[in-house]
């Protein structure tokens, strides 16, 4: 679904008092739009969760999103960068793998 789409339609859920986290793939969609919390993850398009067919690293983007929501001190927006736990980070990325094919 479309970056934008995604920030508005959060945008109007928290309005509405439903807690939102959104993953964002364009950088740029989220400073634009801001929305109410994101987390930006540095991966291609169509892997917003890393690579396919990998739980940990899935789980590990899930997690990070999540603990979006517990920053009890920080106002909307929040607009975080995703950094991998230091042991998944220095396997190959997605895109290392698709530049590969």
């Amino acid at each position: 679904m479309c970056n934008q789409t995604v920030s508005l339609i959060a945008a109007e859920l928290e309005r509405q008092g439903i807690s939102t986290v959104t993953l964002l793939l364009l950088r740029e969609v989220g400073e634009a739009v801001r929305p109410p919390r994101a987390l930006f993850v540095p991966f291609p398009h169509g892997y917003p969760l890393d690579r396919p067919d990998d739980p940990p690293r899935q789980r590990a983007v899930l997690e990070a999103a999540l603990r979006l929501l517990e920053e009890t001190g920080a106002r909307p927006p929040l607009l975080v960068e995703y950094r991998p736990p230091k042991a998944l980070a220095i396997e190959a990325s997605p895109a290392d793998r698709l530049g590969a094919l």
